[in-house]
This record gives C-alpha cells, sequence and structure tokens, in this order.
C-alpha cells in the first residue's frame, strides 16, 4: 500500500475476508477451550464479585472486600501445587442443568477467621459446626451464582449438597482432566489478606460461555457497508485499477456508502425500588429451584438397646413441648418456623416465622 491508494488486489483480499496485517485471534490452549470462551467466562465471573462480596459480608456481619479473579486454565494434576498448607475445600458440585465439579476453597486460617465471624467468635478450632457455618456461607454464594448460571442457559441449575474438608493441597481431587482455577483477592478487615479459589470443570466454562454473546463472531466488515460482492462502500471497484480513498467526496461516502442513522427517542424505565445485591443472592438461592421441603415435629437420643427394645406401643418423647411450634426444613437445613394445620384430611404447616441466616448458623453451634 502507498501514496494513500488501495490497489485492486488489497481490495479483493479485503472482501475476501483475508487477514492482510490484521493480528490473528489468539488460540485455544490444549484443554480445548477457545481464548473466546475463556474471556466470555471470566466476564462472567467479573459479574459475580459484587454478589459474592455482599453475600460473604451479610454472613459474616462485616464489610469484605473481594476483588475480580485472576484466571488460568490446569491439569487435574497440578491442582494441588498452587496451594500450601492446610485447606478447606467446599464441594458444590452442579448436579441439574448443568453438570460436573465445582468446588470453592480456603486456606485454613482465614476459614477459621470467616467460621468465628458467622458464630460471634474469634478464630475457632474447624470442628464440625465451624464446618457447617462455612458450608452455609457457600451456599449462599452457590446458588447465587446457579441462579444465573441458569439464566444464561435457559434452564434451571442446581446444586448437589456440599461437603466440606480441611485437607492438603496434595489431596484436593477433581473429576475432569482440566480445570479452571479462578483466585479472587479477599480482604477482612484487620486481618491479612487471603484468597477465595473457585474451581469449576471445564466442561461447565464451556457450556456456560457458549450461551454468552452467541456462538458466532460479528462479521468486522459489516459495520463499513461492505460485502462479499464486488462492490466497496457502494463504489464499484475499478477493473484492474486503483481506488484513490481520497477521491471519494463526503457526498459519495454518505450518499451511497452509509446508511443515514436512525435515531429515535429514548425510553427509560420506571424508577422501582431494587432489593440489595445481598438481598438478590439470598433470594437465589431458592428461586426457580426445585428442593426437599420436610418438617420435624422433634428429635430425641436413645441408647441402642431403647431403639432395640421398642415395639407396638411404645412412647417416645421428643424434645418439643405440646404446641411448640415445628421446624421446617430445606435440603435438612432449617429456614422457618410453622404450626401444625388439618386441611381436609391431610395435614399441614402454617408457616409463622422464617429463620434469618445468622440465626440458622447460631443453630449450629
Amino acid at each position: 500500500m502507498s501514496d494513500g491508494s488501495l490497489s485492486q488486489d488489497e481490495i479483493d483480499a479485503l472482501l475476501q475476508g483475508s487477514s492482510m496485517d490484521f493480528e490473528e485471534a489468539p488460540a485455544g490452549d490444549e484443554s480445548g477451550l477457545s481464548a473466546k470462551a475463556k474471556m466470555d467466562f471470566t466476564s462472567f465471573l467479573n459479574d459475580t464479585v459484587s454478589s459474592k462480596e455482599a453475600n460473604l459480608g451479610g454472613m459474616l456481619g462485616e464489610s469484605l472486600s473481594l476483588k475480580a479473579p485472576s484466571i488460568e486454565i490446569i491439569k487435574n494434576s497440578e491442582l494441588g501445587s498452587g496451594f500450601e498448607g492446610s485447606l478447606v475445600e467446599i464441594k458444590m458440585d452442579y448436579s441439574e442443568g448443568i453438570t460436573g465439579s465445582h468446588s470453592y476453597i480456603f486456606n485454613e486460617s482465614f476459614a477459621s477467621v470467616m467460621a468465628g465471624k458467622m458464630m460471634g467468635q474469634e478464630e475457632v478450632e474447624l470442628n464440625d459446626a465451624a464446618l457447617s457455618a462455612l458450608e452455609e456461607a457457600a451456599n449462599t454464594i452457590a446458588g447465587s451464582s446457579a441462579t444465573s448460571i441458569g439464566e444464561l442457559v435457559g434452564v434451571t441449575v442446581m446444586n448437589a449438597p456440599g461437603k466440606t474438608a480441611v485437607m492438603s493441597g496434595s489431596e484436593l481431587t477433581f473429576a475432569s482432566d482440566y480445570i479452571l482455577k479462578a483466585t479472587f483477592p479477599v480482604e477482612l478487615e484487620g486481618n491479612e489478606p487471603s484468597n477465595l479459589v473457585e474451581l469449576f470443570d471445564i466442561n461447565i466454562v464451556r457450556e456456560v460461555a457458549s450461551h454468552i454473546g452467541g456462538s458466532s463472531e460479528p462479521d468486522p466488515m459489516a459495520s463499513l457497508g461492505m460485502n462479499g460482492g464486488s462492490d466497496m462502500m457502494g463504489m464499484p471497484a475499478q477493473g484492474g485499477g486503483q481506488m484513490d480513498m481520497g477521491q471519494m467526496g463526503m457526498g459519495q461516502m454518505g450518499g451511497q456508502g452509509f446508511n443515514q442513522a436512525n435515531v429515535q427517542s429514548v425510553q427509560f424505565p420506571n424508577l422501582t425500588p431494587q432489593l440489595s445485591a445481598g438481598e438478590q443472592g439470598n433470594i437465589g438461592l431458592l428461586m426457580d429451584v426445585y428442593m426437599e421441603m420436610t418438617v420435624e415435629l422433634g428429635r430425641t437420643k436413645r441408647l441402642i438397646k431403647d431403639i432395640l427394645g421398642m415395639g407396638e406401643g411404645t412412647i417416645i418423647e421428643l424434645d418439643k413441648l405440646a404446641g411448640e411450634p415445628v421446624d421446617i426444613l430445606v435440603n435438612h437445613k432449617l429456614i422457618a418456623k410453622g404450626e401444625v394445620v388439618v386441611i381436609d384430611e391431610n395435614f399441614g404447616v402454617r408457616v409463622t416465622e422464617i429463620i434469618s441466616p445468622m440465626d440458622r448458623v447460631s443453630e449450629i453451634t
């Protein structure tokens, strides 16, 4: 190209989609995930940061800062190499709508601080009660993410019940050969900065990314009014000659090459009260998801010999007083209390109280 003109060969190359001097899009990695899919999924994760931050901060009862994640694709055999010391892994696999392995990971010291905050204490030993509190927090952010993914892919997405354990990096296991590892820097006032690591089965990443922005790339020439025919911006190509861009007057370009803009007035939606990010995340935990709901009249403990000695007519005393509200559980988690009613010939329960997340954590202790 010289003297500001395009040769016929250069014009033909543009019309045929040849790259000429354009930079090629980066290729995918050995996992088979394309660079565009990785970029799209990263964008999706960036959009979840504020929701995660609000939900975790609400569960801890303190302001928490969560930053956009760094992303890397790793092999299963490399999974444990990026972690030091003891970890808390909370498995929250996707079980419906999309399926695959999915986990949250904290280092042990930060997990201890989080569990302590949720239980109204300082750092605590990571016993069953503390791990249950951490699982409750992970369940909240996982439910919100599942709702967002479900809206993208157009199906109801559910997480399997969580499994929480303390382990070393070498003990981490994952069901897929390749894993997307998202590392979110997290800070809690008065504590050392740490990370929230989220692991995804590569097939989940591929599925979600395929629904972001469509599957086809836009034609870069379309915005210039170019097509695959013999004309360029409405101007016929000169056979065998050169087209001097300087000879194209603004009148020609505006009249033939560029369509007149269709300007319309902007319609603004009515302003309506919006839920906070934390409230949306908690509601998202239950919205559009089928879950097992049970009503518990009461509990008791008995020695094995007493249980073996039970027979018809045996009376079992429960830990609830007559007339006391019964517990309403969803996936074995207490969410509400109610009173027993009779509807026709069936039992029913009238909800009398909704349990807050912090109250659920206190029930664990």
